[in-house]
């Protein structure tokens, strides 16, 4: 994509947390040295055992970070909604990806040299403490998922994987259906069970009238119902 000045002023405010942290110097440096990429519905951003070069920053669209496990099995990990940073764990931690990250849905991603951005955490203590507390946040979050996971039954990792979706990606104008079409398929990915599992789960929802099934699309029709089968596992 071209990158005119209209676009450019466009990514500044899109991305206006991190470039408020750098330094004058480094936002031309930012300005300068950055890519846009444009990704189509279910394409690769980067593979797992890649090089990590770039940390990319999403200004359009929806990425999943996943993990493909034993049998073929597929773990998202991680939502990445616009504004967010991501692909720069691996690179502070001198590893080759662990994950993979590909395009919920047709996205637009800045891209920055992992080498300049390490340039400027080791001159801007803000930018460090930045990349810091992303870092242990994310941890966290890896953490408590682990352990919802592996603890809760199917319905309470569905129920879960619901709200995760809200609170990421939040919901239409009817302030009810998700903004996020997602195969039956990503969804058990994303709960950690069998693609037939989660169909029959959300079928029970749907029932239930916790929830209404428009195609790929998640109508909410019960929030605090959701909350309650998520707590209690």
């Amino acid at each position: 994509m071209k990158k005119d000045s209209q676009n450019i002023n466009d990514i500044l405010e899109c991305l206006n947390g991190f470039v408020s942290l750098l330094t004058s110097d480094q936002v031309e440096e930012f300005k300068t040295s950055l890519a846009i990429q444009k990704y189509k519905k279910n394409e690769n951003i980067y593979k797992e055992g890649d090089v990590p070069q770039m940390m990319f920053c999403l200004l359009s669209g929806k990425v999943k970070i996943y993990k493909d496990g034993v049998g073929g099995r597929t773990q998202i990990m991680q939502a990445i909604k616009p504004n967010d940073m991501f692909g720069f764990r691996a690179y502070f931690a001198n590893q080759n990806y662990i994950t993979a990250a590909s395009a919920f849905e047709n996205s637009i991603i800045a891209a920055i040299p992992m080498k300049l951005v390490e340039k400027w955490v080791s001159t801007n203590i803000r930018l460090s403490n930045f990349f810091m507390k992303n870092m242990a946040t994310e941890l966290g979050c890896a953490q408590e998922h682990i352990v919802n996971l592996t603890q809760k039954h199917i319905r309470g990792r569905l129920a879960e994987a619901i709200l995760f979706l809200k609170d990421n990606f939040g919901v239409e104008e009817d302030g009810m259906t998700l903004s996020i079409s997602m195969s039956r398929e990503d969804i058990a990915n994303l709960s950690n069970m069998t693609t037939s599992n989660a169909i029959r789960t959300l079928s029970t929802f749907a029932t239930e009238e916790t929830i209404r099934l428009e195609g790929r699309r998640i109508v909410i029709l019960n929030a605090e119902k959701l909350k309650r089968i998520s707590k209690i596992g």
